[in-house]
């Protein structure tokens, strides 16, 4: 009974006696209070600088910093600043009283409350910004031409071709896709338009879309830089085989990427470079661009294939005076532009204009003529009969359509060929 006595008197004591001894606790360790707020500032202040200097350096990377990151900073800048107005105000306050002889206990209580209330909120901060060395990450950029390139859709007749792609992708079962056409034609526009199109969703959802040109002499190491670039994947491997493994399996864990190999001139092994196709595609599609239609579709099985024709002569002359610009509108200038978008404007995009011979531009022979025009020259060697001779002239006509070379006509015993080739 008496142990439960002293109890509640110790109980009682403690909530009386508290609020009388706190006040004194701040006014004993007035001193104390604001050294322990400048060590905290000190500590605070090192601590922002280390974050500040990582944030510099990692955008700098084009690196995108952590949102907590940001708001950190933010939080330990308005801390600092709080704590040092406290600090300012202690300095230039009056805490003496009695003309200077002694302490001025009231000023002292408020001032050292605050510093200890602001101290404590400092050093929380100050325990909240230990972020180690992760301020950011990795960022990939977006191509710079996928909001702007809408070519294809300036121009009425390459909008079937345009559809025909997109159909063709947006199909489950199909994962590579190619298309072919002369040098010129616009088969580099028509392919970013459709990997814009990819982009935003179209017809056939994709969460990224690596364009790569391959050209004339094909850099493997080049090609699987630039698609690990755009997945933010870094090689470690040294050797071409090692850097196409591991290629392929973060391809392989992509839900859905879409890969443009342009401008294609001979024969790409995608093993080699790391790109999973045909069974083991898992998401992963492809649309492939080059010059000649035996390219890729004998050594490189695409399921799908588009040819990419001239423009019409509507097309051809808008493309025409959007090139040459305001000045065509002069009406000395009509006659000659509208023959000079006939000649070579078909050519989608040509910076240079191609002027024809004095061959007649709608040149229409039969084979049979470059049949006899090769035998009177003796172009066909180790050809004994005429038999073997036509089917030699067969064989090279469709080897140069093939190739964008000659048109494709209604007759295949007549060939016929662009002003541009001409």
């Amino acid at each position: 009974m008496d142990g439960f006595a002293i109890s509640v008197a110790a109980k009682v004591a403690e909530y009386l006696v508290g609020p009388i001894v706190r006040p004194f606790k701040y006014i004993w360790n007035y001193n104390n209070n604001f050294e322990n707020l400048e060590n905290e500032v000190k500590k605070l202040e090192g601590r922002r600088e280390t974050v500040q200097h990582l944030v510099v350096d990692a955008t700098r990377q084009g690196h995108e910093i952590f949102e907590n990151v940001q708001d950190w900073l933010d939080s330990a800048n308005q801390i600092i600043d709080e704590a040092s107005v406290v600090i300012k105000e202690n300095k230039q306050a009056n805490t003496k009283c009695c003309k200077g002889l002694c302490p001025n206990p009231k000023k002292r209580f408020q001032l050292s409350k605050q510093a200890a209330k602001k101290a404590e909120a400092v050093a929380g901060v100050h325990e909240v910004g230990k972020l180690g060395q992760a301020v950011s990450y990795r960022t990939i950029p977006e191509e710079t031409w996928l909001p702007s390139i809408k070519g294809c859709e300036a121009f009425g007749s390459r909008i079937p071709t345009l559809n025909s792609v997109l159909d063709a992708l947006s199909d489950s079962d199909v994962n590579m896709v190619r298309v072919y056409g002369m040098c010129g034609i616009g088969k580099t526009t028509l392919a970013k338009e459709v990997a814009r199109q990819a982009k935003e969703g179209t017809l056939f959802k994709v969460d990224e879309v690596v364009f790569v040109e391959v050209s004339e002499k094909p850099d493997l190491e080049k090609i699987q830089g630039a698609i690990a670039d755009k997945l933010g994947l870094v090689f470690k491997e040294v050797s071409e085989s090692g850097r196409a493994r591991k290629l392929c399996e973060r391809l392989k864990n992509e839900k859905n990427i879409f890969i443009v190999l342009d401008n294609i001139w001979g024969s790409i092994d995608l093993e080699n470079v790391g790109i999973p196709y045909g069974d083991n595609h898992n998401g992963c599609k492809l649309l492939l661009t080059a010059r000649s239609r035996d390219v890729l579709s004998n050594q490189m099985g695409s399921q799908q294939n588009f040819s990419i024709d001239v423009l019409n002569a509507e097309d051809a002359w808008s493309l025409f005076k959007k090139t040459v610009g305001p000045c065509i509108e002069q009406r000395e200038l009509q006659s000659v532009a509208v023959d000079v978008a006939n000649a070579c404007g078909d050519v989608e995009l040509k910076s240079t204009f191609l002027f024809c011979s004095t061959m007649d531009q709608t040149c229409v022979s039969p084979v049979e003529y470059l049949l006899r025009y090769g035998i009177g020259l003796g172009l066909y060697r180790n050809v004994n009969t005429m038999e073997e001779a036509r089917d030699s002239v067969d064989t090279l006509v469709e080897k140069l359509r093939d190739c964008s070379l000659l048109l494709d006509t209604l007759n295949n015993q007549r060939l016929s060929m662009h002003d541009g080739v001409r």
